[in-house]
């Protein structure tokens, strides 16, 4: 099965720094008083730059970002930024850390050559599906807020977080920019029959992204539940969780009540999807398990043609062999993919 993958274009800005999804930036920053200067993580990340530079029509900061032979980060600025604004445009790859840390420095270079405001362009916000507790883990999406309010970052860009609430880790302002203007087009002037679609959401989790497409344009809802999902423990912090024993405190009078074991339903399907075209939609294709139980649930359903849609593609692992196996007819991506093993 030849899948294929479309990539779409990045997020236009206009001449005058607003966005063409109709989402304002509010920074009024004259043309004159900002800078933009681009990261070294990936060539995806310094093209991003290049472009927005060449849209707006001012020249790259001069900077330079290079590992030392003993794999540490360094920065140097080369021009001055006094009381300026500057965006950093910094992009995702593979190697998470390594990246968030470039932000970290760049950020902190910035701030002490006495910047007025910088403003971090990150189009896919790393550790964002680590916003909850869960057992005894971490909120590590808040730890790595504070990291970068630490380091001198003022406002952030960001498209389509994996959590609204996500924004409240910040004491900054945090621009959420929204992906779905462009892939809601997508679907009307590239899906033929569109009409003949249902939205599906392949997990109860994802529902309320899917309702927000289906509603737009005007079609069915169907969402997938069952033991295929990768589901959310019942408690999702564990150090809160009754214990497994009724009597923990030695007094015969106080006694808590049992965790009920979860039991999981066979994964089904709410709706109808029988000769219909489904599409599921959700903000990240990573671990593609999830997607390829969904397409096949739905092929068995009946449905004649299947669409992935996200707005961030990391395709990780061996993410593209699985999909282009699956019954998926067609991937059709936002923002940066490591998709490139995808036929076409």
């Amino acid at each position: 099965n030849a899948v294929r993958l479309v990539l779409m274009q990045p997020l236009k800005l206009t001449p005058s720094g607003s966005c063409s999804a109709n989402v304002k930036c509010r920074m009024n920053v004259p043309k004159s008083g900002y800078r933009v200067f681009s990261a070294n993580s990936s060539a995806a990340c310094t093209e991003l730059a290049k472009k927005i530079t060449e849209r707006l029509g001012v020249e790259m900061g001069k900077s330079v970002v290079f590992q030392e032979s003993n794999r540490e980060t360094r920065v140097d600025v080369k021009e001055s930024v006094r009381g300026q604004t500057i965006f950093i445009i910094q992009t995702i790859p593979r190697d998470v850390n390594t990246a968030i840390m470039e932000l970290l420095i760049m950020a902190y270079a910035l701030k002490t050559s006495c910047a007025k405001n910088i403003i971090g362009v990150i189009p896919y916000f790393p550790y964002s599906k680590q916003c909850k507790m869960r057992k005894r883990g971490s909120i590590v999406c808040k730890l790595l807020a504070s990291m970068l309010a630490k380091s001198g970052l003022t406002h952030i860009i960001t498209m389509d977080l994996h959590q609204k609430e996500i924004q409240g880790f910040f004491g900054f302002p945090v621009d959420n920019l929204r992906a779905s203007p462009y892939l809601i087009q997508y679907i009307q002037e590239e899906i033929p029959d569109y009409r003949n679609a249902i939205i599906v959401a392949k997990s109860p989790a994802a529902a309320k992204r899917a309702q927000s497409y289906a509603e737009r344009l005007r079609l069915g809802l169907a969402v997938i539940h069952g033991e295929a999902q990768c589901s959310e423990s019942d408690m999702a912090d564990g150090r809160h969780s009754p214990p497994s024993v009724r009597n923990t405190t030695g007094h015969t009078g106080l006694e808590l009540p049992l965790m009920m074991a979860k039991e999981k339903p066979p994964i089904t399907v709410v709706g109808d999807v029988g000769g219909r075209i489904a599409i599921i939609v959700d903000d990240i294709i990573d671990d593609v398990g999830d997607f390829v139980a969904a397409a096949e649930i739905l092929k068995e359903r009946g449905a004649y043609k299947i669409y992935i849609m996200a707005t961030h593609g990391l395709l990780s692992a061996d993410a593209p062999r699985l999909i282009e196996e699956s019954a998926i007819d067609e991937v059709i991506l936002e923002a940066g993919s490591k998709g490139e093993g995808l036929g076409s």
